[in-house]
């Protein structure tokens, strides 16, 4: 009985097995005469000579034979379970609706088989429905799902979490969406899917609940979290988002730490619903004890003495625990300050540095600070990668980390600063890889480099001479001399060396035409930083009649600057000093009637040489958007007294004799300083700046001179210069019309004439939208006052005229800095009752 029930058993799993292999293997068709008859009862070994993929348009036919693990030249039994597993391998894929084995051909024992697959749809169109055009158009941007992607369950379920998590991270915690399949074009084999998405309530959190907290209190802790916030909160958006809840949470254990509370837990923390639009939120807190410092001790210290180091560290017995202040002044302080930097400033590249806790007792610890000093570490090689544009030597004359030096972390931190100062590259792009080699005791130091635009074309338009001033110019920034010559440097211009060329000209028609050019070498000869520069400008403004006309008035302006820079090591190594002689030649044209373009000036020639002294401080961290540093300077200019000792009476001489020689002396201070508020990736940024100068003489009876004056208000259009005046912005007010007038003994007449002292004081908030070396944009607001004296006796720093207003700067490398402001004037002008009711400045290449 037993035998015949296994033989049973063994009939009824042969016939099992015999049916998957036959669903799975189809004989020819009953039509075709087979070659050869296969007995599926009595299984036979053949040899795949080949296999025949079909039915698949999209993919490697070698890959799919690979992936369905039967190879040519094999060894097959049919039937068996190799053909069930090389179905199973393809339908793993998950690429195809079916996948079935056919025996082409028999011969002999050798074996043909075809392997047709029908692939699943690829997508066609997506449809989203339930949205606003333009929030579908927002989701669609934010889908991976594309067009012409093979439709699997994967794809249909990765889409619809994805959507849900787009959602819920604007609040929509019940987002949910269906997701239907059409078909569309069968023979290309393609389908359509829309998608149906539901965003249900907005889910906001109605409170946040601490429980065990006793060291700070309630509103506090709330206000620890940064992104999850109550809906009751002033201009607060509440919304929960699960990454952000978790960061908010780690700022309370951070908050506790540097309260000494080392122990402190987050015990639970429940979040559940409180009615179909909001959140509940209750955290328990265990704070345990706060612990303070007590024995610190320092363990393998022998280059600096356990006082000197505490010196540093500056943590006393009793101050309250807190890791992270140990941590930055053992590791990073940002002042600078702390033991790592003291020791790999003299060349311990290899120091190691560890606190440990080696008693807890009571409120109490006690820190051992176990140090290995290591070996003075001298740099070995210094290269430079990633510069496509600048030559090697314009970067590697800027470091200040050389061969043959001891490794210095603030030398490596200040030559990144020098790098990022230049213009020249992307100061998010910059790095440095030290290669230390501890068997010779030397470091290799590679900084890397990203290229940016840096050469500028200015195409702009303002507002001067009651018309409008166009601008074209041209500054090459990295422009190369060198190379003039070489045929494959003009690609386009020269380029690589560090010089700078500029060319500009303005004009507004036949009243005003004004060309410059100026060209600047930064390292005269090659050795040291002492900076060559030379600047021409011919400039004519007239009352529009040309020159062939009896009724013109003119005033040419003709100059040349010669200027020699160079860098000081002290004070300290951010100063510099720059000397520059200039010459200006002045011609007043009247016409045939005795009109004149400038009624101040006399007629004829008037002359200037002058020598300019500028002491300056530049610390700024990067030139386009800096966040921390200042930036001043304090200038002279003056010109020979000749009235002292040319002998003449200037009691008696004309107002012509006394212009034909300009003498005079300005002192002019300016600075401007950053501070960063928050952020580190996109700093909030306050920028505070206070700008004085005044115009001496030399002679009583010489008088003040009319040229070099302050103008003051607006926009402080650059390079205007009219009789050599200088254009201060002051927003919020309309052109020049701050500054004072003077009675014109010519004409009877009150009019302006540039201030000889003046004050301006400015505060700017920053924010950057975007950092991005390509398109740099912060938005700003700004408070701002000023005003220019036309005497001495009137100076009064603090009664100036006040503004507030906002506005957004662009960088652009091809055109350098764009402005659009508008300010309000709090302050009425006499005689002028409108130039304070709001202005709106706009410039292209000009930073205010």
């Amino acid at each position: 009985m037993r035998y015949l029930l296994n033989n049973l058993l063994f009939a009824l799993i042969l016939c099992i097995a015999t049916n998957n292999v036959i669903g799975q293997i189809i004989d020819s068709p009953a039509t075709e005469k087979p070659k050869s008859f296969i007995d599926y009862s009595s299984p036979k070994k053949y040899e795949l000579a080949n296999i025949v993929i079909t039915g698949t348009n999209f993919y490697d036919k070698s890959v799919l034979m690979v992936l369905s693990g039967l190879t040519i030249g094999q060894s097959i039994r049919i039937p068996s379970e190799d053909i069930t597993k090389a179905v199973n391998n393809l339908y793993k894929q998950k690429l195809f609706d079916d996948v079935s084995v056919r025996i082409m051909d028999i011969q002999d024992d050798k074996l043909t088989l075809e392997i047709y697959l029908r692939e699943k749809p690829r997508l066609s169109t997506l449809t989203i429905k339930g949205l606003s055009k333009g929030k579908a158009n927002t989701l669609r941007e934010e889908l991976t799902i594309k067009s012409a992607q093979i439709i699997t369950d994967n794809l249909l379920t990765s889409t619809r979490n994805e959507i849900k998590r787009f959602y819920a991270e604007k609040g929509f915690l019940d987002a949910d969406a269906k997701i239907t399949q059409e078909p569309d074009d069968a023979k290309k084999n393609t389908a359509k899917l829309k998608i149906e998405v539901n965003l249900g309530n907005k889910i906001k959190i109605n409170d946040i609940v601490i429980e065990g907290n006793e060291a700070l209190p309630h509103n506090k802790v709330r206000k620890l979290f940064k992104d999850t916030k109550p809906k009751r909160r002033l201009f607060a958006k509440s919304r929960y988002e699960e990454d952000k809840y978790t960061d908010d949470k780690q700022r309370i254990i951070e908050k506790y730490l540097t309260m000494g509370y080392r122990d402190i837990t987050i015990v639970t923390d429940s979040i559940y619903r409180y009615d179909k639009k909001s959140l509940q939120i209750v955290i328990k807190l265990e704070e345990g004890k706060k612990y303070h410092f007590r024995d610190i001790k320092f363990i393998g210290n022998t280059k600096y003495t356990t006082d000197e180091l505490l010196s540093i560290l500056k943590i006393n017995r009793g101050d309250v625990y807190d890791q992270s202040t140990l941590d930055a002044r053992l590791h990073m302080n940002q002042t600078g300050l702390d033991i790592s930097t003291l020791y790999m400033d003299d060349g311990y590249l290899f120091f190691q540095v560890n606190p440990v806790e080696v008693l807890v007792e009571n409120d109490s610890i006690d820190i051992e600070i176990r140090m290995h000093e290591g070996e003075q570490a001298r740099i070995n090689k210094v290269t430079v990668t990633g510069n496509t544009k600048t030559s090697d030597h314009v970067i590697l004359r800027e470091l200040r980390t050389k061969p043959g030096q001891l490794f210095s972390r603030s030398d490596v931190t200040r030559s990144l600063r020098e790098l990022s100062q230049l213009g020249y590259f992307n100061p998010e792009g910059l790095g440095v890889n030290p290669v230390p080699n501890p068997a010779s005791g030397t470091v290799d130091i590679e900084y890397k480099v990203e290229e940016k635009p840096n050469d500028q074309i200015e195409l702009s338009a303002g507002w001067g001479a009651n018309s409008i001033v166009g601008t074209l110019g041209l500054t090459l920034n990295n422009f190369s001399t060198r190379r003039m010559f070489e045929k494959k440097a003009w690609a386009p211009v020269p380029s690589g060396d560090g010089q700078r060329l500029s060319l500009r000209a303005q004009t507004n028609g036949t009243f005003f035409q004004s060309y410059s050019a100026s060209f600047t070498e930064p390292w005269l000869g090659g050795r040291k930083p002492n900076a060559l520069s030379v600047s021409l400008f011919h400039s004519i403004q007239s009352n529009g009649f040309n020159s062939a006309d009896a009724r013109r008035a003119a005033l040419t302006t003709s100059g040349v600057t010669i200027g020699l820079g160079k860098r000081l090591k002290w004070p300290d190594d951010y100063f510099t000093l720059q000397n520059q002689i200039a010459y200006q030649r002045y011609y007043n044209d009247y016409s045939a009637t005795g009109q004149s373009y400038l009624s101040l000036i006399p007629e004829g020639a008037s002359n200037s040489l002058s020598y300019r002294i500028i002491l300056g401080r530049n610390s700024t961290d990067q030139p386009i958007y800096p966040s921390s540093g200042s930036n001043i300077s304090l200038s002279l200019q003056f010109t020979p007294p000749y009235s002292l000792f040319n002998g003449k009476d200037y009691t008696a001489i004309d107002e012509k004799e006394k212009m034909r020689w300009l003498e005079f002396y300005k002192w002019k201070f300016d600075a401007t300083w950053f501070s960063k508020l928050a952020g580190n990736k996109r700093p909030l940024v306050l920028m505070t700046r206070t700008n004085f100068g005044f115009i001496g003489q030399y002679n009583p009876n010489a008088g003040y001179t009319p040229f070099e004056r302050f103008w003051l208000g607006g926009s402080g259009l650059l390079g205007f210069s009219l009789d050599g005046r200088e254009l201060i912005a002051l927003r919020g007010y309309a052109d020049n019309s701050l500054t004072p007038y003077v009675y014109n003994r010519n004409t009877g007449q009150f009019d302006r004439q540039g201030g000889i002292i003046y004050n301006r004081f400015t505060m700017e908030l920053r924010y950057p939208i975007s950092t991005n070396p390509s398109a740099t944009v912060f938005p700003l607001v700004f408070f701002e006052g000023g005003k220019a004296w036309s005497r001495y006796e009137d100076f009064n720093p603090f009664d100036i005229y006040r503004s507030a207003g906002v506005g957004v700067r662009i960088f652009l490398p091809m055109f350098g800095m764009i402005g659009l402001d508008y300010g309000y004037g709090f302050d009425n002008v006499p005689l002028q009752p409108s130039v304070n009711k709001g202005n709106f400045h706009f410039l292209l290449g000009q930073q205010f």
